[in-house]
């Protein structure tokens, strides 16, 4: 079994979404049977690359230039699903990369195990979201979308604490207060599939919010650091803007995140 460092890099440079997403849940399966058979794979160094491979579609503007469409019609609908497919591509990347990119970092084998288990999540997300596409007579690559996920990636490269604060912390997070609004959305239109899928998505997100929390919080115990400042100076950092209420409270502080953690946020310094 090769080391899991150079599972994540294959994930990484491999361009095709749908061979991406399963090269990913093979090698998290694989893992996961030598663990549930008392072994201990290897980790492994392997540097990452700065950018993972994507396919050439969809193409990347910036985001204020991404067409903006009526959610409340058919084509705003696929759209929207089109976004969160993006989206869920881009955290299959991040997760594999947080393993690869951190390994000069002593951390315990469950961190390991926790990014793995997202990463697996993510792709299943994936491939749900470009199920739904299809159905649609759509498919993922047939709008543009944009890098903003991937820009937290390059900005936190180098900082183990600000990538947990940002990502999972600040943009996962916000997955929760925005998805119950699209669930209900497609219930409105009657579109089953695409609110089972939004649902899972749900249900496992508020789990990828709390291994960001616990790691962020486990790695500033070791250090003695007070885990609420820290937080702060980091997303204050490394985050674009400030973050923007209304917030989903009750999934936060499920996933171990206080409100005392992003709502002074919401106010420039």
């Amino acid at each position: 079994m090769i080391p899991l460092a150079e599972m994540a890099v294959q994930v990484l440079t491999t361009t095709d979404a749908r061979a991406k997403t399963a090269l990913g849940r093979a090698h998290a399966a694989s893992w996961r049977a030598a663990r549930a058979a008392g072994t201990a794979p290897a980790i492994g160094h392997c540097p990452p690359p700065a950018q993972p491979a994507r396919p050439a579609k969809p193409e990347l503007l910036p985001p204020r230039e991404v067409p903006r469409r009526r959610p409340g019609s058919a084509l705003g609908r696929i759209a929207l699903l089109h976004a969160v497919a993006h989206i869920e591509l881009n955290a299959v990347d991040l997760h594999w990369d947080i393993i690869a990119r951190f390994t000069d970092q002593p951390m315990p084998q469950g961190f390991y195990d926790d990014w793995v288990q997202a990463a697996d999540d993510e792709a299943k997300h994936f491939n749900l979201l470009a199920d739904c596409l299809e159905a649609l007579g759509s498919h993922y690559g047939a709008m543009p979308a944009h890098a903003f996920m991937w820009q937290a990636a390059e900005d936190t490269a180098g900082d183990l604490l600000g990538r947990l604060a940002v990502v999972p912390m600040v943009l996962e997070a916000r997955g929760l207060d925005v998805t119950p609004g699209m669930i209900e959305l497609f219930r409105n239109a009657g579109e089953a599939q695409a609110i089972a899928a939004l649902q899972t998505i749900y249900r496992e997100e508020v789990t990828h919010v709390a291994y960001g929390s616990k790691w962020f919080n486990w790695l500033c115990g070791r250090s003695g650091d007070d885990p609420k400042e820290v937080f702060h100076t980091l997303v204050r950092r490394y985050f674009h803007g400030t973050l923007k209420p209304p917030f989903n409270e009750e999934k936060r502080a499920e996933a171990g995140i206080p409100p005392d953690f992003y709502w002074p946020l919401t106010e420039q310094t």
